[in-house]
Formats: structure tokens, sequence, C-alpha cells
């Protein structure tokens, strides 16, 4: 979560707007370093009390076109209908919109473990876990224009700290080694709306001035009895 809210802090620091969201996970607050003057955070139980708004992600009780930024952290792989949280987020989103979406990467160490316990209980192995190939595919799908991605924690998710100590070189050399290996990954996209340009016909069609017309002396030729002649019309 240090690593994840050190990314959000960054992706969010220059998106300007009116209003911006924050779905799920609202212990954490992932829009303190944004600007936006209406900032809420919304949760799916009553007990979150750090929440503003109670919703399903599947529903969001915003209407269409009214949110500048919205943040997903850990939502789709947890969500039965993902594809539903990523249409409600098209829905909710002004043109231009920005949407930053975190979760746990199949294609790492921590996948590998969620494979091994996938029928535990516990959080965080018994999510879905999701690509951001597979992310991106989805957002192309619905009209999104992917922006950014970043991917971290390259580490195994061990919990003994002398273990975790001998690790965090993995941390430091992950970048350059296995870039898209990290155990979390943020993928940052915006909102197209492709408009069309009325083409309107001319309707005020410029007529030819009216030109005085003047007898003009023309010449013709013409054949008589084998001899041309000419003659003035």
């Amino acid at each position: 979560m240090g690593w994840e809210a050190r990314q959000f802090d960054a992706m969010v620091a220059d998106l300007f707007g009116y209003h911006a969201v924050q779905v799920g996970m609202p212990a954490f607050d992932l829009l303190r370093n944004n600007r936006i003057p209406m900032r809420v955070r919304c949760a799916a139980l009553p007990s979150d009390a750090q929440s503003g708004v109670l919703a399903e992600p599947e529903f969001l009780p915003f209407g269409a076109n009214s949110v500048d930024l919205l943040l997903l952290p850990h939502v789709l792989e947890f969500s039965e209908l993902p594809h539903q949280v990523l249409r409600e987020v098209e829905r909710v989103l002004v043109p231009e919109g920005r949407v930053i979406i975190s979760g746990f990467n199949p294609v790492s160490l921590w996948g590998a473990r969620r494979l091994v316990q996938r029928r535990s209980p516990q959080y965080p192995w018994q999510g879905q876990y999701l690509s951001m190939r597979r992310i991106r595919d989805w957002l192309k799908l619905l009209g999104f224009e992917p922006h950014a991605g970043r991917f971290g924690c390259y580490a195994p998710p061990l919990t003994q700290a002398k273990w975790l100590g001998r690790c965090q070189f993995m941390d430091r050399v992950g970048q350059r080694w296995w870039p898209v290996c990290g155990g979390v990954y943020l993928l940052h996209a915006v909102k197209r709306v492709h408009g069309m340009r009325l083409i309107q016909p001319k309707w005020r069609s410029k007529r030819a001035s009216a030109k005085s017309l003047s007898p003009v002396a023309q010449k013709g030729q013409r054949v008589v009895n084998g001899f041309r002649k000419t003659d003035e019309q």
C-alpha cells in the first residue's frame, strides 16, 4: 500500500476537474494529493466509516457524464461483474475524464502464490487476478485510451520480516530485469468521445451578374457558285 499510495499521488497530482470519486478501499485516501474541490470515497459495506457514499461498484449512484476523475483500487479482481464495473465507469465519466485502476498481476510471484492458495478465503488470494493487457483491451472496447501503466512490488509476498529484508533487492532491480512481472500494477486511461463535424450546404448561391448584351458585327463565310464569300451579319 505504501508503493501504491505513492503512485496514486504522482498520477492524480496534475489532474483537474470538479468531481473526483474513489471506489473501494475507503480506509486509504488515494485522492489526498489531488486538487479537485469535490472528492468522495465510495464503499460497498456500511462498516467502512471513511466512505461518504454507500454503493456497489457495479451500480454507481452518480449521474451520467458527471465525474472527472475516478479511482478503482483493487476493485475489478474482487468483483463478480468486472465488465459491468467498467461500463459504469464509462457512463459516469465526462468526455476526457480519467480513470486509474490498480490490480494484482497474475504474471508475477504474487500470481504464482495465488495459484497455490486459490481456495484460501484470505485477502488477497480469493480474487480473480486480471492482467493489465486484458484490462487495456476491455477499456479500448469502451472507448478509452490507455495513457500510462506502471508495475511494482517485485519481491515475493512473504510474511516473515527476515525473508522480506533479504528479498528487497528484487524491488530495486525488478524494473530493469523483469519490468512486467511486478506483483501490482496501475493503469491510467482517458475516456475519448469522438465528435462529428457538421458540413452544412451553402444555401446562398451566388447569382451570376447579368451582363448587358449589345449587337456585335460578326463575320461569316459561305460558298457561292464555288467561290468563298465573306458576309457581315
